[in-house]
């Protein structure tokens, strides 16, 4: 019966031993929700109409769905979230059989600047360019289809800028 218990004893603290790196919950030292994001609309540089609404909706959710951070919504956060988007651009991945004219998907890239400042010392705690992709089938209609991936395309950039706040060592 000893032998037994030391022998799970032995186990469990092996199999526990390599989970020692690995760690539940925001990586930046803070609880989750002790902060809360106050999310500017960005204004778009670029020639994509609404590109800008979608990316403000995504952060907003991205905020939510992340839940390192608190969203403040009557303009009691602690960090102020804003930025400009900056580019737009589509690359060519694929092209229809027998013609190397025809794309048939593209991959689109969104760039943004991003700021986020802390409200109470004004410290800058991010300020860099972001970019987020997704890919687009092409159909009959570009244009309908890049409209259709935008939602996905302002997830991903959400997605990495929430991930260089909740990861950032500030």
């Amino acid at each position: 019966m000893l032998r037994l218990f030391t022998l799970l004893l032995g186990a469990s603290l092996i199999a526990c031993g390599g989970c020692a790196s690995y760690k539940l919950g925001p990586t930046n030292g803070l609880t989750a929700g002790e902060k809360a994001l106050q999310i500017h609309p960005f204004s778009n540089q670029t020639l994509e109409p609404r590109l800008g609404d979608a990316l403000t909706t995504a952060l907003r959710h991205e905020t939510q769905r992340d839940a390192t951070f608190r969203l403040a919504t009557q303009g009691d956060g602690d960090i102020i979230v804003t930025g400009t988007l900056t580019g737009f651009e589509r690359h060519e991945l694929s092209f229809v059989p027998k013609d190397v004219l025809t794309v048939s998907d593209f991959r689109i890239t969104a760039t943004a600047q991003v700021t986020a400042r802390e409200i109470r010392t004004g410290k800058v705690i991010l300020d860099r360019t972001v970019k987020g992709s997704t890919l687009v089938r092409v159909g009959s209609d570009l244009t309908s289809a890049e409209r259709q991936a935008f939602p996905l395309l302002a997830e991903d950039l959400a997605k990495n800028v929430i991930s260089l706040l909740a990861d950032g060592s500030w």
